[in-house]
């Protein structure tokens, strides 16, 4: 968890982009700062080699970051120095020579970056614009990034990207591609994820819940991953996510990478489409994929819509789940509510392959204000896993009311909180934990056939019971007496106050 005092840094950082560098979108804000992260990190991983190296007395070997000697910039055609496109180099230089050697050398130089530390950030830098303007600016922003304390430390710079995400979702634009973090820890909690795990997010945005899902395997199978095959899934094929926006792709690898996570598989895809083939892949899926927005319906997967045939994303994505997961694969994904209620075919369709042909566990209501500032959609978690032959017995509703935050723009932290009570009584299922529990409680399990009953909707209103209090009121003649005595009483006040009028 980072400081006050760090806060305040970081803060002063961005302030900076807005007032003097010439940059005002958040997106493009933390773009930049992505950037000069990068930077930073390469050269900091390089000089702890060479550190290293120095100690035992052995030579660097050629796969680093940076070479040795000269570079020939591709766009200027200039012979440079490379130890002048490192960090604790041009960190040195005056402003109007360090602006040069960055946006000119350095940035060239990490676009094409593609032998040395090569990653899933550094393939996706091809488009790559450099929009600082101003040398001071630039100068201020390094020294700023330069002092912030333990950036060497990946946990560290996890928590300072995570607050620099939060950021961006505060600002109230680009946020969609932000779950809030406690929501994204609250599912991981609940699906709790193995070593052995092959684990999805298709469209993975800031990568969110790979990271999540990759500091949850750390905490909680240290030992396992001492093992060299455990090891190495871990780091190439336990997590996979995809996006369609390369800016995105940029900002999830580096998240990725500041999690001590660095070849990822990573990639840009459209997985709705036919170009995406994934199937029978994945044991673990956890998502908030898109609820709207541009779709080319040419391009769908025809495979998909065999599930389901419909515009609408978020269907098409849990008909991709569905084809995506393994056998005995799991899923938490967040929906709209219309996903739950939804009377076209569609909805309905989705709703019976879920339910009817594999093994619907879970629906968590979840309040309309998680998602502010920038949306106010009332959305649920659907849990399910795939079975290919039904399965669903019983399925566990819960109304979640408060996440531990207003549910206002502010989303200032309040002592109400549900998260902790979800994720034990979520646990407590198999063991008979919800078994008495009475349709008037904040969670309770309901039969598949009285889902089916009410044509498979899955709205915790339709099955909750609303005890309302009686109110037994006193007989009519009672009231009209009183009345009419306090009416009396009125009328002889008035009389007294005309007779003290008159005299």
């Amino acid at each position: 968890m980072i400081t006050g005092q760090i806060k305040n840094q970081i803060d002063q950082i961005w302030d900076t982009f807005w007032e003097s560098a010439g940059v005002t979108n958040p997106m493009s804000v933390l773009e930049q700062m992505t950037y000069l992260f990068f930077m930073k990190m390469l050269d900091d991983m390089q000089l702890k080699q060479e550190r290293v190296s120095e100690e035992i007395g052995i030579g660097m070997c050629s796969d680093v970051s940076f070479g040795y000697g000269t570079w020939r910039n591709p766009d200027t055609g200039e012979a440079v120095s490379v130890d002048n496109l490192r960090w604790h180099v041009f960190k040195q230089m005056e402003p109007e020579q360090m602006y040069r050697t960055v946006s000119r050398d350095v940035f060239t130089y990490i676009k094409n970056l593609n032998s040395g530390t090569e990653s899933a950030y550094s393939r996706f830098m091809g488009n790559a614009v450099f929009l600082i303007q101003s040398p001071r600016a630039l100068a201020k922003i390094i020294d700023g990034i330069d002092a912030l304390p333990d950036m060497n430390s990946r946990d560290t710079m996890g928590d300072v990207y995570e607050y620099i995400l939060g950021k961006m979702a505060a600002s109230g634009k680009n946020g969609q591609f932000r779950t809030p973090r406690h929501i994204i820890r609250m599912m991981v909690e609940m699906m709790r994820p193995t070593c052995k795990d092959v684990i999805c997010d298709p469209a993975m945005g800031s990568a969110g819940f790979i990271v999540e899902a990759a500091k949850y395997v750390k905490e909680h199978y240290k030992a396992e991953l001492m093992n060299r095959e455990n090891a190495e899934h871990f780091r190439r094929s336990l997590l996979h996510g995809f996006d369609t926006d390369q800016t995105m792709l940029r900002i999830g690898a580096m998240n990725l990478m500041l999690h001590d996570i660095e070849d990822p598989d990573v990639a840009f895809r459209d997985s709705l489409s036919s170009d995406n083939t994934a199937a029978d892949r994945y044991t673990l899926i956890l998502a908030n994929p898109p609820f709207a927005g541009n779709l080319d319906y040419e391009a769908v997967s025809k495979s998909l819509l065999a599930t389901v045939k419909t515009k609408k994303t978020e269907l098409l994505f849990l008909s991709l789940f569905l084809r995506s997961l393994a056998t005995g694969g799991r899923c938490a994904s967040i929906v709209p509510d219309g996903v739950l209620t939804g009377t076209s075919n569609a909805h309905k369709a989705i709703r019976k392959a879920i339910i009817d042909g594999n093994r619907l566990e879970a629906v968590v209501s979840m309040p309309s204000g998680v998602f502010k500032p920038y949306s106010g959609v009332s959305t649920a978690i659907l849990i399910f896993t795939k079975t290919g032959a039904g399965g669903t017995d019983r399925v566990w509703f819960y109304d979640m009311k408060a996440d531990g935050f207003s549910l206002d723009d502010k989303r200032n932290p309040v002592a109400d909180n549900d998260i902790p009570d979800i994720i034990a009584r979520f646990h407590s299922l198999d063991e008979g934990g919800e078994d008495n529990r009475t349709r008037t409680d904040k969670s309770f399990l309901v039969p598949v056939e009285e889902i089916r009953e009410h044509d498979y909707d899955l709205a915790f209103n339709t099955y909750k019971e609303t005890v309302r209090e009686v109110v037994e009121y006193e007989a009519p003649e009672v009231l009209i007496g009183r009345a009419a005595a306090l009416a009396a009483k009125i009328t002889e006040g008035i009389n007294q106050l005309d007779d003290l009028i008159n005299e």
